[in-house]
């Protein structure tokens, strides 16, 4: 017990830095569903297109293993060109793939978003290779630099920065959800989007917003995870895409803040969970917190019951 005790801080560190992925994927999940009802499930593929974004920015910023410019920059930089990749990726698909079928039966939106997840993974394929690309970190931070200790604990740089980083952009999607027109917009077209068309709203514009918005967020977390753990490859989406999922209907998908909490709480429990049990059971528990979510609260830990519209 003592052993446990001494790991848990470590883990609670680990737990938030993984919770943080989890919510910036599964916010996008949640506001393409809180305004159009499906499941985009190539938010997972654009994820990585975020990480591979970031690692080209990288790779060519870098030479003899040393960036041209600020460190601070580069990775400000990486951050940026993964978002505007990402959310330009998500614009197209929900230009091409997914608005001419916005009115046909759910059924074949979820077919659709399969078909545009397996195109963009093979895309990737196809461009990248399945070679694993990886992020030459100590170009941006000298190695004694990278990691250092409070106790027993291990703090590195990398974990800081995305903690950081995700908090900052989770709290400024809040202040534009409630403060701004576009925020109100948004919320009166996931309360009833006929009836915000009659108000005046433009409800294409909404429904762009929102994809540009949640794919940037993802490829925010791409570009993120891929400094912090030093590669990317072309099927990371497939796995984090099924994570934020899980954290969108844990904490109540439709809701922004429910896939904040969601994302949090499961990456906590998965952490804790490997301090208990060995770590391939760490995936295991995720999917049993879904389907106990799934049978016990479907509506999840803060989203609304509702009823089917008919």
């Amino acid at each position: 017990m003592e052993l446990y005790l001494e790991q848990l801080p470590q883990q609670l560190v680990n737990g938030l830095t993984l919770g943080s992925v989890y919510a910036l994927i599964a916010i996008g999940y949640t506001m393409v569903y809180g305004i159009l009802g499906m499941l985009n499930f190539a938010h997972g593929e654009i994820y990585m297109i975020g990480g591979f974004s970031g690692w080209w920015v990288l790779h060519l910023l870098t030479r003899n293993n040393v960036v041209v410019m600020n460190a601070a920059l580069v990775i400000a930089l990486m951050i940026v060109v993964a978002m505007g990749v990402a959310g330009l990726v998500g614009m197209l698909a929900e230009r091409f793939a997914y608005r001419p079928l916005r009115n046909a039966p759910r059924m074949n939106l979820l077919l659709s978003a399969l078909g545009v997840s397996i195109f963009l993974q093979n895309l990737v394929l196809h461009f990248q290779g399945a070679k694993v690309r990886s992020f030459h970190i100590a170009s941006l931070i000298p190695d004694s630099l990278q990691t250092f200790h409070i106790g027993s604990t291990v703090f590195s740089f990398m974990r800081i920065l995305l903690i950081g980083v995700t908090f900052l952009l989770m709290g400024l999607l809040t202040l534009m959800i409630k403060k701004t027109k576009l925020g109100k917009a948004m919320r009166a077209t996931a309360q009833d989007i006929e009836a915000a068309t009659f108000m005046g709203i433009d409800v294409d514009r909404i429904v762009v917003m929102v994809f540009l918005i949640g794919s940037a967020l993802g490829g925010a977390a791409g570009a993120l995870v891929g400094l912090l753990f030093t590669q990317v490859d072309y099927y990371v989406g497939f796995q984090a895409g099924l994570k934020g999922f899980t954290a969108a209907v844990l904490g109540g998908i439709g809701s922004i803040h429910g896939a904040m909490l969601g994302g949090i709480l499961l990456g906590l429990v998965e952490s804790l969970a490997v301090t208990f049990l060995p770590s391939a059971y760490k995936d295991v528990v995720a999917f049993v917190i879904l389907i106990a979510v799934l049978i016990i609260r479907p509506w999840g830990l803060v989203g609304e019951k509702v009823t089917e519209k008919v």
